[in-house]
């Protein structure tokens, strides 16, 4: 699923939101412990993160695709675009993947169900794998998450549907 950028995040139940990263869109494949990794548009990368391949050979599962963000930090500790350029071709230990939504996991096709149920599955895939994370929902009210968001120089947030399933493309959940 791609957001789809609006002028004032959406209020009312319903809605979960994260920190926007910014960085390369990403999804992580596995398939009896053989891991890929793979761009927003299809390209394999998996040899431009390979320590991120290899970290994520931890994961306990024998299949799954995970969708998320491939990340530097920069010194403030906010994802870096600029930096992530740099870290892939010069500093690989220093990539994360930021996972945000869990698509199959072990021959199951998960995209059917809420966006809830597949991040609460999610959150407990990851674990404490160090350069794999979790990218958690943040609690509170939409306005006041977005102004200490942007306080904090961070590049923003992405809203969610908590009930809605996974499409590809361009959607307003």
């Amino acid at each position: 699923m791609m957001p789809t950028l609006v002028a004032k995040p959406p209020h009312g139940d319903g809605w979960t939101h994260e920190v926007k990263f910014d960085g390369y869109r990403s999804q992580i494949l596995i398939d009896n412990g053989e891991v890929r990794i793979f761009t927003r548009r299809g390209l394999d990368w998996t040899a431009k993160y390979r320590d991120l391949a290899e970290t994520a050979k931890g994961l306990n599962v024998q299949r799954v695709i995970v969708d998320g963000e491939v990340i530097v930090l920069n010194k403030e500790g906010h994802s870096d675009y600029a930096e992530l350029r740099k870290a892939i071709t010069q500093r690989q230990h220093d990539l994360y993947f930021v996972a945000f939504d869990l698509l199959h996991l072990n021959g199951h096709d998960l995209r059917d169900m809420e966006l809830e149920e597949r991040r609460e599955i999610l959150a407990g895939l990851i674990g404490s794998v160090s350069r794999i994370q979790f990218s958690e929902a943040l609690p509170g009210d939409a306005d006041a998450i977005y102004h200490l968001l942007d306080k904090a120089g961070l590049e923003g947030m992405v809203s969610k549907r908590s009930d809605s399933k996974y499409r590809s493309g361009p959607t307003t959940n």
